[in-house]
C-alpha cells in the first residue's frame, strides 16, 4: 500500500514514469479492460489512489492546455479565434452608450411620399363602452412595411424576326432587360450577386430569401452562371477601377490568405476612400505587387512591414504604427527585462506623441515644424543600434531586433506629419478586407479559378461602389441595359455628391 502510494505520488509530481505497468499504462491513457479489471481487483484502497492520480493527471494537462491557449493569442490575433472563456470578463461598461452629449441625432428620414391613407377612429369608449363626443382633434403616423408577398413580374417578349436584303440576314431588336439567352432579369442578378460578393451571403442562404420571401424559385447552377456572365461584362470597369487605384494620391494595400481549388493563394486589396481593388494571386511576395502596379507608384502606399511591399519603387511610403504598437505589446508578453521595458517605453511615448500632434485641429505642418523636427530626433536617437566604433548599443535582442527595424524605415514612420492627408495606419486596408475574410469564412473560398476571377471583379466592384455612396443594384441593372442597348459598357460612376 505504501507503495503504490509512493509511485503515485512520483508519476505525478515529476516526469518519470512509475515501476507498476498498469498504472503507468492509465496515466499515458492506454489501459485496456483487462488492465483495468486487475487494478480494481487489488482492493478499494488501491483503486482510490489510482483515481487521485489520474485526476491529478488531468488538472495538470488541462493547466498546459490553457497556457498553450493563452500563449497562442497575442494583441494582433482576431477575436474571433480566441476561445470565450480565455477572454475578460467585464461588469461594467467602459462608457455610457450612445453618442456624446450635443451629437447630432441619427434617425431614419421621413417618407417622401404616402402610399395610401387609412382611417382609424373608435365606435365608442374602449373601457366603458359608452358615447363618444366627437372631436376634431387627430394625429398621424407613419409606417412603412414591405408587402407580405412580393411577386416578380414575368413579362413575355415577342422578338419580331425580319429580313434585311442589304445585309442578307434576319435581324431583331435587343431585349435590354436581360443578358442574351438568359431567363433572369438585371435586377435578379445584381441584387444576388450583391448579397454574395458585397454581403457574404451564402448561395443556400440567397436561395431561401428568393424562394420563401421574394416568391422567386433558383437553383445554385442558375445563378453562378449569371454572376459569371455578369463579371464577364463588368471586367472593363474592373480594370478602370484598378488604373485608378494606381493613379491615386494614397493607397492601402493588405492581404490575406485564400483558397482556390483547395490550393493556398493570397487577396490582396488595394483600397482609397473611393476605391477598392481586389486581387487573387498564388503569390504573396513582390512578383504579385509587380503584377498589380507594373511600375513605379507615384503616390503614398501605406502598409504593414510585410517586406515585399518595400519591393515596390513609390513617391513615399507610410509604414502602420498600429502595427508597431502590437509587435511592442506581443513582446511584452515574453520580455520583462529592464533594458527592453524602458526601450519600449520610449518607442510608445514617440508614436503616442506624433498620434497626438496630428489629431491637434490646429495641425499644419508648416505651423508645428519644430516638433516634427524634434520628433525625428528622438527617433534617430532610438534607433542608433550601432556606436561609431562598431559595438551594438543594445543587449537585449528585442531592443535591438526593433532598432534595426527603426533603422531601416526611419524616413517612412512618420509621413503622416509632413502630409496631413496620409494616415498613420492601414486600418483602412484592414477594413476592406474584412468583409472578404467572412465571406471566405462563410463560402470557404472559390472551387475553380474562374470562380476566384468572378470573385475578384465582383468583390471588387461593389465594395468600390459602397465607398462612393452608390445604390449598387440600380447601378449595375443601369449599366447593363446601356450595355445591351448601346454594345458599350458606360465608364464607372463617380461618388455620390452629397445632399444632391
Amino acid at each position: 500500500m505504501i507503495a503504490l502510494y509512493a509511485i503515485v505520488v512520483t508519476r505525478t509530481s515529476r516526469p518519470a514514469g512509475p515501476s507498476d505497468p498498469i498504472l503507468a499504462a492509465a496515466l499515458r491513457g492506454e489501459l485496456d479492460e483487462p488492465g483495468a479489471r486487475q487494478l480494481s481487483n487489488r482492493g478499494p484502497e488501491v483503486t482510490t489512489l489510482a483515481l487521485l492520480a489520474l485526476a491529478r493527471r488531468i488538472a495538470e494537462l488541462q493547466s498546459q492546455a490553457r497556457t498553450v491557449e493563452d500563449a497562442a493569442a497575442t494583441p494582433a490575433t482576431p477575436s474571433g479565434m480566441i476561445p470565450v472563456y480565455a477572454k475578460p470578463s467585464s461588469s461594467k461598461r467602459r462608457q455610457k452608450p450612445g453618442a456624446q452629449d450635443g451629437h447630432p441625432g441619427a434617425r431614419r428620414t421621413k417618407p417622401t411620399r404616402i402610399d395610401r391613407h387609412v382611417e382609424h377612429r373608435l365606435p365608442c369608449c374602449p373601457d366603458c363602452g359608452g358615447r363618444l363626443q366627437r372631436c376634431t382633434r387627430r394625429r398621424t403616423r407613419i409606417i412603412e412595411d414591405i408587402p407580405e408577398e412580393i411577386t416578380p413580374v414575368v413579362t413575355e417578349h415577342t422578338l419580331h424576326r425580319d429580313y434585311c436584303p442589304q445585309c442578307k440576314k434576319d435581324v431583331e431588336p435587343v431585349v435590354p432587360e436581360a443578358m442574351p439567352g438568359a431567363t433572369l432579369g438585371h435586377h435578379i442578378v445584381s441584387l444576388t450577386s450583391w448579397f454574395h460578393y458585397g454581403l457574404g451571403i451564402t448561395i443556400s442562404q440567397i436561395i431561401e430569401i428568393l424562394s420563401y420571401h421574394l416568391q422567386t424559385r433558383l437553383t445554385s447552377g442558375g445563378l453562378i452562371d449569371a454572376w459569371h456572365r455578369l463579371a464577364t461584362v463588368l471586367t472593363d470597369w474592373y480594370e478602370q477601377i484598378a488604373e485608378e487605384a494606381k493613379k491615386s494620391a494614397v493607397l492601402h494595400a493588405d492581404e490575406t490568405g485564400w483558397r482556390v481549388e483547395g490550393q493556398t493563394h493570397w487577396l490582396w486589396c488595394f483600397a482609397n476612400h473611393t476605391v477598392c481593388y481586389y486581387m487573387i494571386d498564388r503569390c504573396r511576395g513582390s512578383p504579385a505587387l509587380q503584377k498589380f502596379f507594373g511600375e513605379a507608384f507615384a503616390g503614398t502606399l501605406i502598409h504593414d512591414f510585410w517586406a515585399p511591399y518595400e519591393s515596390i519603387e513609390t513617391a513615399d511610403r507610410q509604414y502602420c504604427l498600429v502595427h508597431l504598437l502590437r509587435e511592442l505589446e506581443k513582446v511584452d508578453m515574453r520580455n520583462a527585462s529592464v533594458e527592453w521595458q524602458a526601450f519600449a517605453k520610449k518607442l510608445r511615448r514617440l508614436i503616442r506623441d506624433g498620434i497626438r500632434l496630428r489629431k491637434r485641429s490646429d495641425f499644419t505642418p508648416q505651423r508645428y515644424a519644430r516638433r516634427i523636427h524634434l520628433i525625428d530626433a528622438r527617433l534617430t536617437e532610438l534607433a542608433q543600434w550601432q556606436r561609431p566604433d562598431g559595438t551594438v548599443t543594445y543587449a537585449d535582442a528585442d531592443a535591438l531586433r526593433l532598432a534595426k527595424r527603426l533603422r531601416a524605415h526611419w524616413d517612412h514612420l512618420f509621413t503622416f506629419l509632413d502630409k496631413p492627408d496620409v494616415p498613420f495606419d492601414n486600418n483602412l486596408a484592414e477594413r476592406c478586407i474584412r468583409p472578404a475574410v467572412i465571406l471566405r469564412k462563410n463560402s470557404y473560398a472559390n472551387r475553380s479559378q474562374q470562380g476566384a476571377a468572378t470573385q475578384a471583379v465582383l468583390m471588387t466592384i461593389y465594395r468600390t461602389l459602397k465607398l462612393r455612396g452608390l445604390n449598387p443594384t440600380q447601378t449595375i441593372a443601369a449599366a447593363l441595359q446601356t450595355y445591351l442597348t448601346t454594345g458599350k459598357l458606360p465608364p464607372p460612376p463617380g461618388p455620390a455628391i452629397a445632399n444632391g
